[in-house]
């Protein structure tokens, strides 16, 4: 793969249909040191997913069965907010545990839903044989280049925009969003994988020496809930040892940072969009001295819509 090159043709791909979002360079939740924000929560639908949605179906043709989708919630509906803007059929598989919020999402941005009994696994099986049955592509929520190479394209406008860290934490679910981080930056940059205790797929595949199976609990599974880690992530983590560390925080610790970041800088993330901060602030993972270090808050759609009680119509 020309990882670096593909990268940048994929961001002036998709450049119109994304929002290029904002930076915030912080000090505060009780660290003694400041911290750059991308605030990929703020991108369409909600998540940085959006990217490699657009770049999957801008990249190849549709074929008329239309586009097909498994996602904890997320991926379903930037797949479904992408099809939309481009005038094609997307269908989307989604557990029960994705929650009401993001399930009323996928629904609002035009996809043929379908919520099946279980965890994303069990949506991936359900829309692995839909596209057997009639021929529409798939659109996978992480292991595919097409996707990690979207996803990489966060990095390559976060750099544009001046990005001058030594280290960057990411929440990992299946891996496609810091696939796309050691896709675009090769070693150039310390990579740490952060991921909840209890939802920790690439800590047991690098600890197994393999991809294996784990099992998904916990206040970020919805959307961190991979069952495998993606082939992709696992072999650029394989090969960029050097340079990629992988920690876990709990779940009490998720809940913490997700509080610490809308009480100090009114930033409503879900849980998996705090995750990254959970290392830093409950001491997972401590910078060396000088050591410049970002964040990628990565999601903002939690589980509950906070303005809902206002029902005011949309």
């Amino acid at each position: 793969m020309h990882w670096t090159q593909d990268i940048r043709a994929a961001d002036t791909r998709i450049r119109p249909y994304i929002q290029r979002t904002p930076i915030l360079e912080t000090t505060g939740f009780g660290l003694d040191y400041p911290i750059s924000l991308k605030l990929e929560h703020m991108q369409h639908t909600g998540s940085f997913k959006a990217r490699g949605a657009f770049n999957t179906l801008l990249g190849g043709s549709v074929p008329d069965a239309g586009l097909v989708a498994a996602s904890g919630g997320n991926h379903g509906a930037a797949v479904a907010y992408a099809a939309k803007r481009l005038g094609v059929r997307a269908r989307v598989y989604v557990p029960e545990m994705a929650g009401p919020a993001k399930i009323a999402l996928i629904r609002a941005c035009g996809a043929d839903l379908e919520v099946v009994p279980g965890a994303y696994a069990n949506a991936l099986e359900q829309a692995q044989a839909y596209e057997q049955q009639t021929g529409a592509m798939q659109v996978h929520a992480y292991d595919a280049a097409a996707t990690v190479i979207g996803q990489g394209t966060c990095f390559a406008e976060w750099d544009a925009q001046g990005l001058e860290a030594d280290t960057l934490l990411i929440a990992v679910g299946g891996g496609g969003l810091i696939a796309g981080a050691m896709a675009w930056y090769g070693g150039s940059k310390k990579v740490v994988a952060v991921e909840p205790e209890t939802s920790s797929a690439l800590n047991a595949a690098l600890a197994a020496g393999r991809p294996v199976d784990v099992e998904v609990s916990g206040v970020a599974a919805n959307a961190l809930g991979a069952r495998r880690i993606g082939t992709l992530c696992y072999e650029l983590a394989q090969g960029q040892s050097d340079t990629v560390t992988s920690l876990t925080v709990s779940d009490e610790a998720i809940s913490a940072a997700q509080n610490k970041l809308w009480q100090e800088r009114r930033l409503l993330v879900e849980p998996a969009g705090a995750t990254a901060l959970a290392a830093l602030t409950s001491g997972a993972y401590q910078p060396a001295p000088d050591e410049r270090v970002a964040v990628l808050l990565c999601g903002g759609n939690i589980a509950t819509d906070p303005l809902e009680a206002l029902n005011v119509p949309s």
